[in-house]
């Protein structure tokens, strides 16, 4: 279970880094929302990583939580046209998922 709510965990962080964005790119009233999803997934995701780190040892919980929020962040942002979508970043974002799943394996 703590890994579950970890891999959960660093997936909100690519929602709340995506919420930042927005807010950023927002104007007036529109901000709100992005801010209010910012808020509430940043404290949802530390918080699932402080409940993970319980169980995980704190290097290898931080390296997932971060691996995870990296990969699915950069994943949206090329999705979404925000960054180019290259063989190279791909490769490399591939190498990071495999090295995430490799702590997993060793943990």
């Amino acid at each position: 279970m703590p890994w579950i709510i970890l891999i959960f965990s660093g997936a909100l962080e690519a929602v709340w880094a995506a919420a930042l964005h927005r807010t950023s790119q927002a104007t007036g009233r529109r901000r709100l929302l992005p801010a209010v999803i910012f808020l509430v997934s940043v404290l949802a995701s530390t918080g699932g990583l402080a409940i993970a780190m319980q169980t995980i040892p704190t290097g290898t919980a931080y390296a997932v939580w971060v691996g995870v929020g990296v990969v699915l962040t950069s994943g949206y942002a090329m999705i979404t046209k925000v960054e180019r979508a290259t063989a190279a970043r791909i490769l490399l974002l591939g190498g990071i998922a495999a090295c995430v799943a490799g702590l997993k394996l060793v943990a």
